[in-house]
């Protein structure tokens, strides 16, 4: 089985082209940073087009280096959100006109599920069950995997997500946008100890997560001070390792909640490596094995969405056609499934 994967949620273009017996063949990416940092952010019309103008050349580089024709085909899988209605549209609307002129079935993915198989795209993939923190940009969320489309959210940001006070907080610094890898890097240099911000919401039970706050706490510890590169590497170590903590800990409450042995990490935070080391630390405390997926597959990209869409039609999802179940499957059919804001408990499993 061969499955074609589309992303286009956000700030990256990417397909990738997934085969269930020989794993990944190919996978292109495009990323928009250049186009959006004059913003400071991202611009939804911007996105939209440069979308339209990426999605056909990079199809075309997936099939080549992968070396399929249509035949080999057997399904188009596209992210049907949650994301930027507008990008959504255009990947969605791209991959409902392949499949229905090359008469394949087109399989609408949860962007977030692909983020949480995307570590089985790794030789040393965990199985089922397992713990999953996801946490980029967008979300923060503790997730019980039990198995293919069982998930139980156990608990998520009230505000912003921990990627989103990252680039919030690079920018109060100064930092030019996407600002979150910037401030980690600059945190290498910070001292321990220069500044002290709080975990927000270790002092009371649950799996909840808050990061706002914390940007407020950067925003008073450079309040009136003259900024020259220490004292910025200082602040941005302090809040990563107010993050991370917060992370890990919620992390530690989690698996001792679930019994859960094995904890994955997803989504584009997951590439911090201060996150990494510490994580590590709490699994191997709690005796747990610790995933991630490599880097480039930590950040949005289209070989977990094929590879959400290949494991979706082995599990027999194919015959459950219709976005109203969750995940939508369309074949040989001009309509596509695009929701800017999906909640992933709502994903349908493939065993009903």
């Amino acid at each position: 089985m061969r499955v074609i994967g589309i992303e286009s949620s956000c700030d990256e273009t990417a397909v990738a082209v997934y085969d269930a017996a020989r794993g990944l063949l190919s996978h292109r990416l495009y990323s928009q940073i250049a186009l959006h940092r004059p913003y400071g952010g991202v611009v939804p019309e911007l996105a939209s087009r440069d979308h339209l103008r990426r999605l056909l050349p990079l199809l075309r580089e997936a099939l080549d280096e992968s070396k399929s024709e249509r035949d080999s085909i057997d399904a188009i899988a596209y992210t049907a959100g949650p994301g930027l209605s507008g990008a959504l549209i255009v990947g969605a609307g791209f991959a409902a006109s392949l499949a229905y002129a090359w008469g394949k079935p087109a399989l609408a993915i949860h962007h977030l599920e692909g983020h949480l198989l995307a570590p089985l795209l790794e030789p040393n993939a965990p199985q089922f069950p397992f713990l999953a923190l996801l946490v980029s940009g967008g979300h923060t969320q503790l997730v019980d995997v039990a198995s293919l489309g069982h998930y139980e959210i156990l608990g998520e940001s009230l505000d912003d997500a921990a990627g989103e006070a990252f680039d919030k907080t690079a920018k109060l610094m100064g930092l030019p946008y996407p600002g979150g890898a910037q401030l980690a890097e600059l945190a290498e240099k910070g001292r321990r100890g220069q500044f002290v911000f709080p975990r927000p919401m270790l002092d009371r039970p649950g799996l909840e997560f808050s990061f706002s706050g914390l940007k407020t706490a950067a925003l008073v510890a450079l309040r009136g001070r003259v900024l020259d590169d220490q004292i910025r590497a200082d602040v941005a170590f302090a809040f990563q390792e107010a993050v991370v903590d917060t992370l890990a800990e919620k992390c530690r409450r989690a698996l001792q909640l679930t019994g859960r042995c094995r904890l994955v990490v997803a989504g584009g935070v997951g590439a911090n490596r201060r996150l990494r080391i510490k994580l590590a630390q709490t699994a191997e405390a709690n005796g747990a094995q610790l995933f991630f997926p490599r880097p480039e597959f930590c950040t949005d990209n289209g070989a977990m969405i094929a590879l959400a869409g290949c494991m979706r039609m082995a599990a027999g999802l194919a015959a459950k056609a219709g976005a109203g179940a969750g995940v939508g499957v369309v074949t040989r059919s001009r309509s596509f499934a695009a929701r800017a804001k999906w909640n992933l408990a709502d994903v349908a499993s493939p065993m009903g």
